[in-house]
């Protein structure tokens, strides 16, 4: 299950937050067939005074950092990826020029969850896709 930290505006963020985290749950379980019921997303709201963000930029402007598992190939990540652009521009109007995404993958012993090791756990997905 990945771990989603979800950096942006607070202005802009907070008021989209439940959509925003059911648009990219829905791409995550499409593009690397989880099932529905995993999804653990952080917000972090900045202020206007704490958040730099590069030029070209809108106050939309949206950090996506995922933590997961290591093994997904680099065509699952890159549909990942489409999805969340296309899904954000369609159903929320944040532009694909306004977010960034990035993962961040280790290996299933690097994780404990539910009081052991991750490779000791019997999961109900597949992490090879």
């Amino acid at each position: 299950m990945p771990q989603i930290k979800i950096y942006g505006l607070e202005e802009c963020l907070k008021p989209k937050r439940e959509l925003l985290s059911n648009v990219l749950h829905s791409c995550i379980v499409e593009a690397f067939k989880y099932p529905l019921d995993k999804s653990a997303h952080r917000f972090f709201y900045l202020d206007q005074k704490d958040f730099y963000y590069p030029q070209g930029r809108s106050k939309q402007y949206t950090i996506i950092e995922i933590s997961l598992f290591e093994g997904r190939s680099i065509e699952s990540k890159r549909m990942l990826y489409k999805l969340i652009f296309e899904r954000f521009e369609n159903e929320m109007g944040i532009s694909a020029n306004d977010i960034e995404i990035t993962l961040t993958e280790t290996p299933i012993y690097n994780w404990g969850i539910r009081g052991k090791s991750a490779d000791e756990l019997l999961l109900d997905y597949q992490i090879r896709i």
